[in-house]
């Protein structure tokens, strides 16, 4: 074959990496491949794009917990894969290698989960039949990798269900409870950039996958062998079942029972404006707004459901540009607050009226503080919780998000859980209290619980009595979660809390940034900052790797010119939360420092990048001191993150 012998020769030269040569050796010679996938790598050879074939080719796609995400258009597209697609349009097939998302990498994945839940199922001596619910978002071949998986699932001799178009993740997460899935799926890249895609995997409780079977999962899918991959290449969807709309609508009401208030909502003057961001939010958060008779405008432009994510630079609603259309035009209608999701809708972010009227944005911290202050003080007037609260209801967020939601749910009575960064570790917890409820239930009553079927209060009541309620949740990164019939942040849910807590503001004639500062004078000022370095491709891989390695070997004894007091290593200090239940070891570091400021740092699980998180909190005497104490807080946190930024640097070479 013309194109291996140039392939050897470059990896000779050294133009290609040894593990990109062995790779497309595999691949090359192993039979499995369509036609339109050798052109391609053909057609990479003859341009000599060695570095994009090792982009491709170095590795496989790692399989985490979590599953997959990455690219599935390169960053050279062939004209194999472009194939009768017009340019500019999606091309004809995915990107061809072990190391972007395309046919043949999905088959794979979903090859392992079926084998690890047919397996699973049978060591519980269940004789269900392996069920598969899948979601996708608006991306490039989002619905073609959906009805792949659910081919494939069929085919292995699994019942398969798919939505007859995007849908949302906090959906899926709600369906799988629903429909009493063994698992679930959904082909997402969140808000990552167009040429991403991704597969994420969820179990029956509803969560994403975490240990045992995270594990399990990864050791199936590696046994996967490409030979087996070629025999699902041709979708058959005769086996596959499209979901009807009332699934659509159980969602919805679900995310309805979190408003605490609806009369507040009803008979409110509030006005929104809301933006899905060309993505999935549209199909849940537009009925909620309507049923509550909230008055809204939406961003037309960014109603379509537009996988290039044209109007954005990036569909992420933690940053500003991506709110600035939704801005616009809350200007244009005097609208009072600003929400948006992101294209999966998982997450939220909003844009409200400061004291002079001007738009402003809040971070996800305050989202998320506020929230949490509303709902607490709501659940006691609702008598949900007891006034002095309770230490057998908690409220749940990571380690990398404001202590300031530990300090006010502290100052309500409540248990603070600390979590790993993602979602899913919040959504173990709320599945754990579920277990021990239904555990202890039996072993005290003899009664086996209809966890779902039970009502709201009275399941927070047997919570608090045999095991844990969950009050509220959230991380960080605009993530969100108020009740648990779904386990993973909601964005839809999101927006119509935030409706919610806005329309209390506007009743009590307040802002919400005057909000933001009576809780900085109730609980002190609490101030984070995010950093970050980015490294993109094999090369870029190698340089992450080196900053994470030498903060376990050499941590910094200082930063900035403040000794560094404590340092905690995730990877080897043995660390419990609240509960006492052990935190799993995981490439994450805390540094604390002697002036009180801290900051943490990890590789992110999504993007090729190392994020720092910053944190600083002072206490405030008086509202005139509170903008000064913001300046300086500010500032010096600012020299901070320069600093670890620029020994990251130093540390990657």
């Amino acid at each position: 074959m013309k194109a291996l012998g140039k392939i050897r020769q470059a990896g000779k030269k050294g133009d290609l990496l040894e593990s990109t040569v062995k790779n497309l050796e595999a691949w090359l010679e192993g039979g499995f491949l369509p036609e339109w996938a050798e052109a391609s790598i053909g057609e990479l050879v003859d341009r000599e794009a060695w570095s994009e074939l090792d982009d491709r080719f170095y590795q496989y796609m790692a399989f985490g917990t979590g599953g997959m995400r990455g690219r599935t258009i390169g960053g050279v597209v062939t004209a194999a894969e472009q194939g009768t697609a017009a340019a500019g349009e999606t091309p004809e097939h995915p990107a061809v290698g072990p190391n972007v998302l395309n046919d043949l990498n999905v088959i794979r994945a979903t090859v392992g989960v079926f084998r690890y839940t047919e397996s699973y199922l049978a060591r519980k001596g269940r004789f269900d039949i392996p069920t598969l619910v899948i979601a996708h978002d608006v991306r490039h071949f989002s619905r073609h990798l959906c009805e792949l998986s659910a081919s494939t699932w069929a085919r292995l001799g699994g019942r398969a269900f798919i939505f007859p178009g995007p849908r949302s993740t906090p959906q899926l997460s709600f369906s799988v409870r629903y429909l009493g899935a063994t698992a679930g799926i959904v082909v997402t890249a969140s808000h990552n950039p167009p040429h991403d895609n991704g597969y994420k995997i969820y179990f029956e409780d509803g969560g994403q996958v975490v240990e045992p079977h995270a594990g399990g999962i990864i050791e199936e899918v590696n046994r996967v062998e490409l030979k087996e991959l070629s025999a699902f290449l041709e979708k058959q969807q005769s086996g596959v079942v499209i979901l009807p709309e009332s699934v659509d609508q159980a969602y919805i009401e679900s995310v309805a029972r979190t408003v605490l208030d609806p009369d507040l909502l009803y008979r409110s003057d509030l006005k929104v404006v809301f933006s899905p961001i060309h993505g999935t939010a549209a199909a849940a958060t537009v009925p909620l707004l309507e049923r509550f008779n909230v008055d809204f405008e939406t961003v037309p432009e960014q109603m379509e459901q537009d996988p290039a994510f044209s109007t954005v630079k990036s569909p992420n609603p933690e940053n500003a540009e991506a709110l600035s259309m939704a801005i616009r035009l809350a200007e244009e209608t005097d609208a009072d607050i600003v929400v948006a999701t992101d294209p999966d809708a998982d997450r939220m972010g909003v844009a409200v009226r400061d004291s002079s009227g001007s738009m402003e944005l809040l971070t996800g911290n305050q989202i998320g503080s506020l929230l949490a202050e509303y709902r607490i003080l709501r659940y006691k007037d609702l008598e949900v919780l007891p006034e002095q609260g309770s230490d057998r209801a908690a409220l749940i967020k990571t380690f990398v998000t404001t202590p300031m939601q530990g300090a006010i749910a502290r100052a309500h009575g409540l248990k603070v859980i600390n979590t790993l960064t993602g979602f899913k570790w919040i959504g173990a917890k709320i599945h754990g209290y579920e277990k021990m409820l239904r555990q202890r239930m039996l072993e005290a009553e003899q009664l086996a619980i209809d966890y779902d079927a039970t009502p709201f209060r009275k399941r927070a009541e047997l919570l608090m009595e045999y095991s844990t309620f969950y009050v509220f949740g959230g991380e960080e990164s605009y993530g969100y979660l108020a009740g648990d019939d779904v386990r993973d942040k909601d964005g839809n849910s999101a927006v119509i809390m935030f409706c919610e807590l806005a329309a209390q503001a506007k009743a009590q004639g307040k802002t919400l940034t005057g909000l933001m500062d009576d809780l900085y004078l109730k609980y002190g000022f609490y101030y984070e900052a995010l950093g970050q370095v980015v490294y993109e491709g094999a090369a870029g891989s190698a340089r992450i790797k080196k900053i994470l390695d030498s903060y376990h070997s050499n941590p910094p004894a200082e930063m900035n010119g403040v000794a560094v007091g404590r340092v905690t290593d995730f990877g080897k200090d043995e660390i419990q939360d609240a509960d006492g239940a052990p935190i799993p070891p995981q490439g994450f570091y805390f540094l604390e420092l002697a002036n009180g400021y801290s900051y943490a740092v990890r590789g992110s699980g999504t993007e090729p990048k190392i994020k720092f998180y910053f944190f600083a909190s002072d206490k405030v005497a008086e509202k005139k001191d509170l903008a000064q104490v913001k300046a300086a807080t500010v500032e010096h946190v600012s020299r901070l993150r320069r600093a670890v930024e620029e020994d990251a640097a130093r540390r990657s070479e």
